[in-house]
């Protein structure tokens, strides 16, 4: 358990250093402010989407070796 929150912890360290150089470049490239805003808005979503999903896989897991998981 103790490795899998630890890779957990490094996962989520990633993405956000990933999420961050994305917006970073999204606000130094010369875009129209809309297709800024669209950009930043895709970046954080798609970002929050795959953290929620890493979470729920590290969830399901313990609760399958803890044999609490439905059938």
């Amino acid at each position: 358990m103790l490795a899998s929150l630890i890779y957990l912890i490094i996962y989520v360290v990633v993405i956000g250093l990933v999420i961050w150089l994305l917006r970073f470049l999204i606000d130094i490239n010369p875009l129209g402010e809309p297709f800024r805003r669209v950009a930043n808005i895709a970046v954080v979503v798609i970002g929050v989407l795959i953290i929620i999903m890493l979470l729920l896989n590290f969830v399901g897991n313990h609760l399958m070796a803890l044999g609490l998981a439905g059938d």
